[in-house]
């Protein structure tokens, strides 16, 4: 029966390859949107929930003030409170990719030492320390103010070198903005930042851009007792509550989710182009069929006065959608895994693929062949010998 269908396959091998083909570029389509939202969910799920994240109430591109972090300090369950400025900036090398950078205080690196580690780095022109719960390698960049730190991935993809000076184009900041690469790290196995930053001193940035103002962009408490979170999250908040600058306070997870969600219910746009998508293919599928049980209904006649059952007959044209559809599926979905999967992309730097996206859009493959095939299977099957024998098309 197998060498039946592959036989009937390639009797027309044109209509397969183009029917092989739409599946291919289809689920590919599908594959590269799930992609995309595996790379929105990854990012939202970044964040430790170990720490809170406490941003201006109305939007996230509001400043607080700097005066807030002493308070937020003195909260109850509170251990210890850093900020973070998102800054931005292209840069000359690679115009079109944009990589985070952040504007960081000195309470950070304590703050996220065990989410990552300095692997290379410069050694002090000075004689000097680091506070405590710093790491030590750390020391040129302390005493630099245009010192920055840099994430491996990047450091080794613009083939940068330590203690060079780089050059950023600022967009939310505007001017020419110089850093001197200090240090290099490296994302620990359960650190939550990407290996593709670029890390520098707050003052740095209030100094030549906020006209000497203490603005922060987010603060971020660490809090030693996580099932107090709920808690610590309401009692900043009140702090605030009727002031100029109110505050969100949420956990570093939430705010990666907050975060995704000033691009719009993306999630569900691209669900829709993706159902589209499949919804297509499938009415391509089942006419490729219907076009194919049509030309063979004399076959079909003769197969069943040779003793076929109808029973085989369903499963030799059903078969027959089935590979063609899962075959295109196959390669569609493993091609995209292969070649999507830490691609770069513009919004968080590289694409993340997951395998469940990828096997999601072979079942569907499967699924597309076996619905494509069901109607014209069944036709075939229910279809009288003397019927099929006497029809001329």
């Amino acid at each position: 029966m197998l060498h039946l269908v592959l036989v009937n396959l390639f009797r027309n091998r044109m209509r397969t390859f183009l029917t092989l083909a739409s599946v291919f570029v289809a689920l590919f389509l599908f594959s590269s949107l799930g992609a995309i939202l595996d790379t929105f969910q990854a990012a939202a799920d970044s964040g430790s929930r170990d720490r809170l994240a406490v941003r201006h109430a109305i939007s996230i591109t509001n400043f607080l003030p700097g005066s807030y972090k002493a308070r937020i300090l003195g909260v109850p369950g509170v251990k210890r409170v850093c900020t973070q400025t998102w800054f931005g900036g292209i840069d000359p090398q690679a115009p079109k990719t944009m990589k985070q950078r952040f504007a960081v205080d000195d309470d950070f690196w304590p703050m996220y030492r065990k989410d990552f580690g300095i692997v290379q780095w410069s050694e002090p022109q000075a004689a000097g320390s680091v506070p405590a719960g710093v790491d030590a390698h750390l020391a040129a960049y302390w005493t630099e103010r245009t010192a920055c730190v840099v994430g491996a991935d990047l450091f080794k993809e613009r083939g940068w070198h330590v203690g060079q000076t780089i050059h950023l184009e600022g967009t939310l900041f505007r001017g020419t903005w110089d850093f001197t690469i200090r240090g290099v790290y490296h994302k620990a196995p359960d650190g939550t930042w990407p290996d593709d930053l670029i890390l520098f001193h707050n003052e740095y940035l209030k100094e030549r851009a906020l006209g000497g103002q203490d603005l922060v962009g987010v603060f971020k408490a660490d809090i030693p007792d996580p099932s107090q979170s709920a808690r610590i999250a309401r009692d900043v908040d009140a702090l605030f509550e009727n002031s100029d600058n109110p505050t969100k306070t949420e956990s570093e997870q939430a705010f990666g989710a907050s975060f995704i969600s000033m691009f719009g219910n993306v999630g569900f746009a691209l669900r829709m182009i993706g159902f589209a998508v499949v919804f297509t293919i499938l009415v391509i599928s089942a006419n490729t069929m219907v076009m194919a049980v049509r030309e063979r209904t004399s076959e079909i006649g003769v197969l069943k006065t040779l003793g076929f059952s109808d029973g085989a007959i369903f499963g030799m044209v059903v078969a027959e959608a089935a590979i063609i559809t899962t075959g295109g599926g196959v390669a569609a979905a493993l091609l995209a895994k292969f070649g999507l999967d830490r691609a770069p992309f513009p919004i968080f730097n590289t694409l993340t693929i997951t395998w469940a996206t990828v096997f999601t859009a072979i079942a569907i493959a499967v699924g597309l062949g076996v619905v494509s095939g069901f109607i014209p299977a069944w036709q075939a099957s229910r279809l009288r010998i003397v019927d099929a024998l006497r029809r001329v098309d």
